[in-house]
C-alpha cells in the first residue's frame, strides 16, 4: 500500500464507512452515561450552587416540612420521582445502542 491510502479508500473513507459505524454505539453509551452522572451529581452542585442557580437534586434536598424537625417524605418522592422520568426516557430511546455499546468488545 502507498503512504496515506488504506486498502480500498481515502483514510476519510475508511473512517467515514468503518470507523464511525462501529464508534456510534460505544460513544453514545458513553454520552449517556456521562448524563446521567451528571444529572445525578449532588455534592458538587450543592457546594457550587446559589438559589439562582440550584440544579434539581439541591433543590429536592432543601425541601422543608411544616413543622421545624419534620421531614416531607411525600413531598421528596414524588419529586424524586418526576425528576427521574426524563432519564428513564432517555434509557428506553437509546436502549438499543447501550446494548450494542455495552457489547461491541465481546463479540468476535
Amino acid at each position: 500500500m502507498w503512504p496515506g491510502r488504506t486498502a480500498g479508500g481515502t483514510r476519510d473513507q475508511a473512517s467515514r464507512r468503518d470507523l464511525r459505524p462501529l464508534a456510534a454505539a460505544a460513544v453514545s453509551t458513553a454520552v449517556l452515561f456521562a448524563f446521567i452522572s451528571a444529572w445525578n451529581e449532588f455534592l458538587i452542585a450543592s457546594q457550587l450552587s446559589n438559589d439562582a442557580t440550584q440544579t434539581v437534586t439541591v433543590a429536592i434536598a432543601s425541601f422543608a416540612g411544616a413543622q421545624p424537625h419534620q421531614e416531607p417524605y411525600t413531598a421528596v418522592m414524588a419529586a424524586g420521582t418526576i425528576v427521574t422520568i426524563p432519564l428513564v426516557i432517555m434509557v428506553l430511546i437509546f436502549q438499543r445502542k447501550i446494548v450494542a455499546g455495552l457489547t461491541a468488545g465481546a463479540v468476535k
